[in-house]
């Protein structure tokens, strides 16, 4: 395949919001079939699963339970080769020690006027469900960066829905994961169903307070379904990156780094912005021969990508590379410039921004402590990365001595007239008749 390189000023206004907009899901046109398979799970629980899972996954759950026993955690993790282990347990602490810095310390009190005493106390989450997909490979990622900020943030109850593969087991890598960062209970189940097993409950699985977790289409599909019955936390989409290189980036380690995310999937979005138009073109001229060096499925993800949501633009400035940024919002951000600590200076939407040129997104997906799951289809703009404040809620607290009733009582009653309600006015007009 042939790359081009483009200005982004040239390029059409429709052909821009195209970019800008990506592959982020519509569900119009499977929201039938979904709400279909919720309302089976609501309604039949554990049967419906089964059968689901047979009929969509292909893998007959009839004679296997669908929570995880202690033997397969064992036998996972006797299976399960040694670096591998290793390389999770030094990710582990590494995102546990990031994460320890987001755990609220005790509650907040402070007198904000003479006899009122106000704060917040903040407590865990009850349950939460975690949704760690498989259809495209296998995440033991996923598990860690979702449980071990959950179970920093001392949510009782961690659940884990990730589907099974043809034999009925999960991976084991997954269960590893699972068993090491403090997940409660998993379920070898996946898809829609899932999210609705989470969010409704059945005989084997007991309902959630939360889902968290990135999912195919038909799982967000699934979660936006479920709005008001379930809080379905993040919106966690196709991948999607955005590097800004300059002169002094080197083209083939920014077409390496490009192709990170796009691996992901074809619905993935995968965008060069250079202020250098030999860097821009080097680039192109590299990425054919890296992608014809991917084995299937993930060469046809990549060829998909550049065909569709990626593509290497021309910035004048970088100003103008970082205004793009901001625009798209996007999930990762790769700054490979000269002074990569100014140019960060100019971006206000982004969910993570990796600076130079020894940090590509791989490095950040699994090791280096901030969280993985980020907040994407241009939803950076007003979410955050997943942390322990994503499985902690606040509680207002007021205390009032006599003296500060005192102090605002009589302005409550004239704002309480004013509005017109009553009794909230009547409450303070005959307290005081008694004090």
């Amino acid at each position: 395949m042939q790359m081009q390189v483009r200005r982004w000023k040239d390029v059409s206004r429709d052909e821009q919001q195209r970019f800008l907009k990506r592959s982020e899901l519509d569900i119009s046109n499977i929201q039938d079939s979904i709400q279909d398979i919720l309302d089976k799970v609501r309604a039949d629980g554990d049967t419906a699963l089964r059968a689901l899972t047979n009929k969509l996954d292909k893998v007959d759950l009839s004679s296997i339970p669908l929570r995880i026993t202690d033997e397969e955690f064992a036998a996972a993790a006797d299976a399960l080769d040694p670096a591998v282990k290793e390389a999770l347990d030094h990710a582990f602490d590494n995102v546990t020690r990031f994460h320890k810095g987001q755990v609220p310390a005790a509650d907040t009190m402070m007198e904000i006027e003479p006899g009122i005493i106000v704060g917040e106390r903040h407590t865990p989450i009850d349950s939460v469900g975690l949704y760690v997909p498989h259809g495209r490979g296998s995440f033991p990622s996923m598990v860690y960066m979702q449980s071990i900020p959950a179970k920093l943030a001392g949510v009782p109850r961690i659940v884990m829905v990730t589907p099974p593969g043809p034999d009925g087991r999960v991976d084991p890598a997954v269960l590893y994961a699972a068993a090491a960062t403090g997940v409660d209970e998993v379920y070898r189940v996946g898809g829609p169903h899932a999210i609705a097993a989470l969010a409704y409950g059945t005989e084997t699985i007991a309902r959630v307070d939360k889902i968290q977790g990135p999912g195919s289409m038909y799982v967000t599909a699934a979660k936006r379904l479920l709005v008001g019955t379930v809080d379905i936390g993040m919106p966690a989409g196709p991948s999607e990156s955005i590097i800004i290189a300059d002169r002094h980036a080197d083209p083939y380690t920014v077409a390496l780094d490009l192709i990170i995310e796009a691996e992901h999937g074809s619905d993935s979005s995968a965008i060069l912005i250079s202020t250098s138009e030999p860097v821009a073109e080097a680039v192109a001229d590299i990425l054919p021969d890296l992608i014809d060096e991917v084995e299937e499925p993930r060469k046809g993800f990549l060829q998909d990508v550049f065909g569709n949501y990626g593509g290497i633009f021309l910035a004048g400035d970088l100003y103008e590379a970082a205004d793009i940024v901001n625009q798209f919002a996007p999930e990762h951000l790769q700054i490979r410039t000269s002074e990569p600590w100014a140019t960060m200076r100019l971006i206000r939407n982004a969910s993570e921004i990796l600076l130079g040129s020894h940090i590509p997104f791989s490095i950040a997906n699994y090791i280096t402590g901030p969280n993985a799951i980020l907040p994407t289809g241009g939803n950076a703009r007003t979410y955050s990365a997943l942390s322990v404040r994503d499985f902690i809620k606040y509680s207002s607290v007021v205390y009032l001595e006599p003296s500060g009733y005192d102090r605002v009582a009589g302005k409550v009653t004239t704002l309480a007239d004013y509005e017109g309600f009553q009794t909230h006015a009547k409450a303070i007009r005959e307290r005081n008749r008694s004090l």
